[in-house]
């Protein structure tokens, strides 16, 4: 570990010393780093990260395309289109008080940056904050997730294809590498993963007072209302919980629904389900694998503590160890003290609670931690009204899922255990800049009337004037 400190040490000192040099970049040269890049994932790789996908967890062709590499190319596309305008100088207003000024925010790089990548989507979730972290003028250090080791082969190729190490740079490893990396005064770290990694990279930051985007997860409830379509809510939930095995940090979490459309939104549910992945979702083309044995005994444990807590299996509740399998699984009648219930998911396992009156529903996400997202399947906008205002969330969907996290002129992220800071498009380039403020004064100041000494005519001066302040 000595030597690999000491190569660490090495790689964060070259990009340190170069920093500069990168951030001086303008616009122009730091799309034509965007573009390579583009042109490495669009063509030159893509056949490659798609079949890394597949060997890391049986990801098929089309979720990647449609979950990795579209909204990288989408983060890349906007940012090109729109960096020329976020790099100028952002002129404020100045106060009639200093008069003979004018101010303005300069967006300069944060420096040399740390970016861990988890591994559910490593593509997208990898190379979307390296988009702003170019964009804004930085130097990278990226460390991604070993848990999909065949993709990140594949992106430190890309990242080696343009890049010197000097200015960004990817490098493998397990949990030990990352804890070398965050003792290094990094500028900014950008950590996606879970709170409990969330608070370790915090931990780690403050030693050196590093600034810190943590895109965490937490339990993303859903609210059915009586007046929702329930054969969309049905379709629309089923896709956004089951894609990627459930393994996403905005999926459904749970559902919370009237007692009396309990019934037919499960038997849509079930029908939907079927639709998507047949009657076995184990031979469906279309449905990947859990990541790896840990969680899925994980996951399985969820299970059967639900079962031994008398709970529901609506449907599914299949498992396969060998293959890390687990079918679509709904659960009902679910205990407040199942292990489902306090436990970001993460997973093809949906409980299904039941309320009685929308405040009681709304009382039950508040005893929760805030979520990354949070989704309502509602035709009645006083009731979408009640449950913005009285919930907290980092984002929110009416009507479908997942989907606000596809616009980039949204920002991403949660607040508190659910994540800090934000991402996507501006809300990105921002993240990895410092707004720099800068006042210049062009003629004589007014304040120069009220330097030292303070006599009694300064204090009439003063009295007179301070309202313009």
């Amino acid at each position: 570990m000595t030597e690999l400190k000491n190569e660490f040490q090495k790689i964060y000192t070259l990009q340190k010393n170069n920093q500069q040099n990168v951030a001086n970049s303008n616009y122009k040269e730091r799309i034509k780093k965007l573009k390579q890049l583009k042109v490495l994932i669009e063509k030159t790789y893509r056949k490659k990260i798609c079949n890394a996908l597949y060997l890391d967890f049986k990801k098929p062709l089309l979720e990647t395309e449609l979950t990795e590499i579209y909204p990288v190319i989408g983060e890349i596309n906007f940012a090109i289109k729109n960096l020329k305008k976020w790099t100028k100088k952002k002129k404020v207003s100045t106060p009639i008080s200093l008069f003979g000024s004018s101010s303005w925010i300069h967006y300069e790089p944060k420096g040399v940056c740390l970016l861990i990548s988890p591994w559910n989507f490593p593509v997208n979730l990898t190379f979307g904050p390296l988009v702003s972290a170019i964009a804004a003028g930085n130097t990278v250090i990226i460390k991604p997730s070993e848990l999909s080791p065949k993709t990140s082969e594949i992106m430190g190729a890309i990242i080696a294809d343009i890049f010197n190490p000097n200015e960004i740079t990817l490098i493998q490893g397990d949990a030990a590498v990352s804890q070398e990396l965050l003792k290094l005064p990094f500028n900014h770290i950008f950590f996606t993963g879970s709170p409990a990694i969330g608070k370790i990279v915090m931990k780690a930051a403050a030693e050196h007072l590093t600034s810190v985007t943590l895109e965490l997860g937490g339990k993303s409830p859903t609210i059915i209302d009586e007046t929702a379509d329930i054969e969309k809510a049905a379709k629309r939930i089923a896709w956004g919980k089951f894609i990627n095995n459930g393994q996403v940090c905005v999926a459904p979490d749970y559902i919370l629904i009237p007692k009396k459309v309990e019934r037919p939104f499960l038997e849509a549910l079930k029908r939907q389900i079927e639709i998507f992945y047949g009657d076995n979702a184990e031979s469906s083309e279309s449905y990947c694998r859990i990541i790896n044995a840990k969680h899925f005994i994980r996951l399985t444990q969820h299970i059967e503590d639900a079962k031994s807590k008398n709970a529901t299996i609506a449907f599914g509740g299949y498992t396969k160890e060998v293959e890390n399998y687990i079918s679509p699984t709904l659960i009902t009648n679910l205990p407040n003290e199942a292990s489902l219930l306090e436990d970001e998911i993460f997973g093809p396992i949906l409980p299904i609670l039941t309320y009685e009156s929308l405040e009681e529903a709304i009382n039950y996400i508040n005893t929760k931690d805030k979520p990354l997202a949070l989704y309502i399947f509602s035709n009645n906008k006083k009731n979408t009204d009640i449950i913005i205002r009285n919930t907290r969330a980092g984002s929110t969907c009416i009507n479908h899922v997942v989907l606000q996290y596809s616009n980039h002129n949204l920002p991403f992220g949660g607040s508190n255990t659910s994540g800090i800071g934000k991402a996507h498009g501006f809300y990105g380039f921002q993240e990895f800049s410092n707004l720099r403020s800068i006042l210049k004064q062009h003629t004589r100041s007014a304040t120069e009337l009220l330097y030292p000494p303070y006599t009694e005519g300064k204090k009439k001066l003063t009295n007179a004037i301070i309202k313009w302040f």
